[in-house]
């Protein structure tokens, strides 16, 4: 990573700031206060030395002393305490704020460009990278100011009472963060091929235990276990590397600290034999200014320390932002339409293509030119062979992907609509349906979570829910689990189905809904659908050529085009590519 990079990195980190600045401040200033505390301590307890050894004071006579010492003590464990629940905050509200960031640049992007990544990748980033920015935020940054201000504090202390000493550590301080900086120059390169290494582990992870079954049924179980092994191997390296500089940035601070420190302690200890007679300004070496610069010494190097003890979390912030701002700069080649106007219907919609181009979010053209026309309360159907376009046709139109040509739904461009406002006139049932891991009747509720008792219980009935509902332990109030662990196929496709009959919108796109169905569960389903279907414009896409015959019309779609269309019988009677089709599925049958 060259240093312009690093700049524009460090620039935007500084820049999410922003949300909890007032968190920031009241951590540097609690830190500030602790500073002072700091040097009112050690002159107390130079003062009490220096009263017992050299005056021989009575302890009755210090008692106010040791009380005040006592109390700066817990008053200072009381700042550290509020200051570290600053700094947490601070980092929480920057971590969430990117984070909404991310998920709404993910939103707009859409699934269909999301999908070009592993799952985990995302993961990764979405959660491991955002939240080791937590430390920056949280310690580094505050850390900066505080380097900064407490050692010119103790310093101008050190200056009062001895010059020597001061000028001792105003000579030494600068070597620390000089090779501090060359030792840890390669810092932020480390974690970001670290964070690099951790995403493609998280991505081959995730993959391989969704696939597990396929990769044992075709033997690739040993070679996917090998990549893995290979991948947390890389990762294992990645991580010793950020360690070792780490530590190595650890070992130079605590050199150059231990260095000065021992040199102030040789000064004091030949003042005190006669040796030397400089540094105090022509009054002697007191026991005073010994016991307080030597108490305070290490406190001078202490802030820097601690910030190079978090100066890996700037070099990990660093790496992690790397990732992040490439994401949020990206820029596909083309992404879907994200216009403002508002959409508005209360009955069927009508849908009009000319000359349509379905493109990838990189540019490639996936379907088209197409050009059609369906009207309102028309129901479709699209069939052909996988890869033909059908469900890129589904996928345009619920606004993930882009398009050139014209796509208008009632009259209306697509791209220039509002995605929410348009998306809740849509209902969509695809092969995959998603539960989250909610009860029964949350799922259901989840397009409409004001219906009533009586619209769920139609739904229930409509979509044949109720069939299998005295199976479940707790009724509706049951636990789907993870992926609908505790639901088959069939009912989990079912309660999909219910959720679109609940939430009708003025157009219903079904994906291949009866894909890997038993026979019942399709029967029932493509029933629950036929009644759904009433009264919205419908496009079904299917590999069932049976399940066409009730539809008003049938598309063929071949390479991203549509080779036919027509009725059920008349397609069939014509003895072209849907007919072929047809004849295929009753050879397989």
């Amino acid at each position: 990573m060259n240093k312009t990079r690093q700049r524009e990195l460090l620039h935007w980190l500084r820049q999410q700031r922003a949300p909890a600045r007032r968190w920031l401040q009241v951590s540097m200033l609690l830190g500030l206060f602790s500073g002072i505390l700091l040097l009112l301590q050690a002159a107390l307890m130079a003062t009490l030395l220096d009263a017992l050894i050299v005056h021989a004071m009575p302890r009755d006579a210090l008692l106010k002393l040791f009380i005040l010492l006592a109390v700066s003590f817990l008053f200072r464990g009381v700042l550290a305490l509020l200051r570290e629940r600053a700094g947490f905050q601070c980092g929480l509200q920057v971590r969430r704020q990117i984070r909404k960031t991310v998920l709404d640049r993910l939103e707009a992007l859409g699934p269909a460009w999301i999908s070009g990544k592993p799952a985990g990748s995302w993961a990764a980033l979405i959660l491991e990278q955002i939240d080791d920015m937590q430390d920056y935020y949280a310690r580094y940054l505050p850390q900066m100011f505080l380097a900064g201000i407490i050692p010119l504090l103790i310093l101008l202390a050190v200056f009062l009472v001895n010059w020597a000493a001061g000028l001792i550590l105003l000579v030494t301080a600068p070597l620390i963060p000089l090779f501090m900086a060359l030792v840890g120059m390669g810092a932020a390169d480390a974690n970001r091929r670290n964070f690099a290494a951790l995403a493609r582990l998280s991505g081959n992870f995730l993959d391989s235990l969704r696939g597990l079954d396929t990769l044992r049924l075709f033997h690739r179980a040993a070679a996917e276990r090998a990549a893995i092994h290979h991948a947390s191997e890389s990762f294992r390296a990645r991580t010793m590397e950020v360690l070792r500089l780490a530590f190595l940035s650890s070992a130079v601070l605590e050199f150059f600290a231990s260095l000065s420190i021992a040199l102030v302690a040789v000064y004091f200890g030949f003042s005190y034999l006669g040796e030397l007679h400089f540094g105090s300004y022509g009054t002697g070496v007191t026991l005073f200014a010994g016991f307080l610069v030597l108490i305070l010494a290490p406190e001078f190097f202490q802030p820097l320390r601690d910030l190079g003890s978090f100066y890996h979390a700037k070099a990990q912030a660093t790496g992690a932002a790397d990732a992040l701002v490439t994401f949020l700069t990206r820029h596909p080649d083309r992404a879907p339409g994200q216009g403002d106007t508002p959409f508005s219907a209360t009955a069927a919609i009508s849908v009009d293509a000319e000359a349509l181009e379905i493109l990838s979010p990189d540019g490639n053209v996936l379907a088209g030119p197409l050009t059609f026309r369906v009207a309102a309360g028309q129901h479709i159907a699209i069939v052909g062979l996988s890869g033909a376009g059908k469900s890129s046709l589904l996928n345009a139109l619920l606004g993930f992907l882009p398009y050139r040509g014209s796509l208008r739904v009632n009259q209306q461009e697509l791209r220039t609509l509002a995605p929410l406002s348009w998306r809740r006139h849509l209902a969509w049932v695809g092969q995959n349906p998603h539960l989250p891991a909610a009860t029964l009747r949350q799922n259901i509720l989840l397009g409409n979570p004001e219906a009533t008792a009586g619209a769920l219980e139609t739904a229930i009935q409509r979509a044949y829910v109720d069939e299998f509902l005295p199976l479940l332990p707790e009724g509706l109030d049951t636990a789907v689990g993870d992926h609908a662990a505790r639901l088959s196929v069939g009912q989990a496709q079912r309660v999909a189905v219910a959720r679109a009959l609940l939430a009708p919108g003025g157009l219903l796109l079904l994906d291949e809904p009866a894909a890997s169905l038993d026979a019942h569960s399709e029967q029932r389903v493509m029933a629950a659908l036929a009644g759904a279907a009433a009264g919205q414009t419908t496009l079904l896409v299917t590999h069932r050529l049976e399940d066409t015959r009730q539809c008003d019309e049938i598309w063929v779609m071949q390479q991203g085009r549509i080779a036919e269309r027509g009725p059920y019988d008349h397609l069939r009677a014509q003895g072209g590519l849907f007919a072929r089709l047809l004849a295929q599925r009753s050879g397989d049958l």
